[in-house]
């Protein structure tokens, strides 16, 4: 996951100590677990690929038969029959249970992607021998040779070549500071040092390291250095929500009570727990071993996001937001024009947002304003009609004519649909704040920087002309908490309501 980038560059300086927001305190039961999800995505994919083997090696096998048909007479019909369909499955089956036990569909990969291609190899050419097998079995001499050796080596080559591609596009996401885990360590002894330093070292691992939790009394080791300790095992709630923390490793022994209350407030906060493998054997039992890098774990508690509907959700935006800016092409140059010519100053206003867990990127809007208006801010602040950190002035003089219409029906809001497509941003979701506006949050505050920034949202749709900065952040709460597609969509319903009404200024 995407890292604080705001908090890590200390912008937004010490924070309220307010104590952290109480999440309901019943366990969320799912269905389908995360990484049962997680593996049947990648299993599925491997499935597409061995399909599209299956097609090249008709279509070589049409290529060898071509050259040998004339030497060794008609030769077998080229397309594949119903029994050939028969032995593609088992083929397939044969493969994805291989993979699955040599470990290529575990949640958090534990391999270098060298280990991986091995192993994909290993995979294919056991699900070959699993299908020569069966073939021998059944004393099938009517099925051709040639198509089962093709079949192997293709899907070899396709079923690599996923790989290859899925660490790439996986390691320049990292690279990004996009879709890394931030990692918090529970200890401050070497072994914590070490561990730290590794995730320092290795970004292709895809974590990023917060800092330490140390427990009372427990030595510090020489190497770290004070500012790097976050607090104490007390605070390790607050710890989580302030950093937006995905993972917290154990890497000192503590003892299992405190062990357990973690798992709990872990299970409260979505958090998953790892710990040095052998501390927890009780917890632990009939765990696999995984890896961070060289160091080996043992998952104490997995958290279970939605998984399938944030990956729906992030379709759904792609396609409208891909559409949106097709359909409004004409409108959005029109506007463009007239600004360019009722005012001087560009046409885009790009301002600097928090998204997702603190990411800093840049949000595109049409211009609405005078090209100074950012410094004529500061002489308006005693006109201010909201409370706490927004800021809203009725009739503000920064205001061009033609930005009065753009906002009234919110046009001037549509090159955001770029935000969505390059996934900063989803269709609906909390606004994404300015960076003086998080400044001034509290600890329950960045509960609304958990989930993408979205055009609109709960608190455009019910409470937009509300002054009252607590309304505002319990309506984009209530969203983190209880979001569904249902939710979206008839807050989709009632946005266009709103543009339609012209009541969005």
């Amino acid at each position: 996951m995407a890292t604080s980038e705001y908090l890590r560059n200390g912008k937004a300086g010490e924070r309220s100590q307010t104590p952290v927001l109480q999440l309901p305190s019943a366990p969320r039961h799912a269905i389908v677990g995360s990484a049962t999800v997680a593996s049947a995505v990648m299993m599925a994919t491997d499935l597409l690929m061995i399909l599209i083997a299956f097609g090249l090696a008709l279509a070589l096998r049409m290529v060898v038969i071509a050259r040998i048909a004339p030497l060794a007479g008609a030769g077998p019909a080229y397309w594949p029959a119903l029994i050939d369909l028969f032995y593609l499955g088992w083929f397939a089956l044969s493969y994805i249970l291989v993979a699955r036990r040599y470990g290529l569909y575990v949640p958090v990969p534990a391999g270098t992607g060298t280990h991986d291609l091995r192993v994909v190899i290993q995979s294919c050419l056991n699900a070959g021998l699993l299908l020569c097998g069966l073939l021998y079995m059944l004393h099938d001499v009517g099925i051709s040779r040639i198509l089962i050796a093709l079949l192997v080596g293709t899907a070899t080559v396709t079923l690599c070549i996923r790989r290859v591609v899925w660490r790439y596009s996986r390691y320049r996401q990292y690279a990004q500071g996009i879709e890394l885990r931030n990692v918090m360590i529970l200890g401050t002894n070497q072994l914590s040092y070490a561990l730290s330093r590794h995730i320092r070292d290795y970004s292709r691992l895809g974590y990023r390291f917060v800092g330490f939790v140390s427990a009372y009394g427990s030595p510090v080791s020489a190497e770290i250095s004070p500012d790097q300790i976050l607090g104490g095992v007390d605070k390790v709630r607050h710890l989580a929500r302030q950093h937006f923390v995905d993972e917290l490793v154990i890497a000192e022994f503590f003892p299992t009570e405190s062990v357990i209350r973690l798992v709990q407030d872990a299970r409260e906060l979505d958090l998953d727990v790892r710990a040095i493998s052998g501390y927890y054997g009780e917890l632990t039992t009939n765990a696999p071993v995984e890896y961070l890098g060289i160091f080996p774990l043992a998952p104490v508690h997995r958290r279970e996001p939605r998984v399938i509907g944030l990956f729906c959700k992030r379709i759904v935006d792609m396609v409208l937001s891909l559409l949106a800016l097709i359909l409004a092409a004409p409108l959005m140059l029109v506007v463009a024009i007239a600004i360019k010519i009722e005012s001087q100053g560009p046409i885009f206003y790009i301002s600097d947002r928090i998204g997702k867990r603190g990411r800093v990127f840049p949000c595109y809007k049409f211009r609405t304003m005078v090209d100074n208006a950012d410094k004529m801010k500061k002489d308006l602040t005693a006109l201010n009609e909201r409370d706490g950190v927004l800021f809203k002035v009725s009739n503000d003089p920064r205001i061009t004519r033609l930005g009065r219409i753009l906002r009234k029906y919110s046009l001037d809001e549509l090159p955001q649909f770029l935000n969505v497509l390059r996934g900063e941003m989803s269709i609906v979701g909390p606004r994404p704040p300015i960076a003086s506006e998080v400044e001034k949050y509290e600890l329950e505050h960045f509960r609304r920087l958990e989930v993408l920034p979205g055009l609109t949202g709960l608190w455009q749709v019910q409470a937009r002309h509300d002054p009252s900065f607590a309304r505002y952040i319990a309506l984009d709460t209530a969203y983190v908490e209880n979001w569904s597609f249902w939710l979206d969509l008839r807050i989709l319903i009632q946005t266009a309501d709103v543009v339609v009404r012209g009541t969005g200024a």
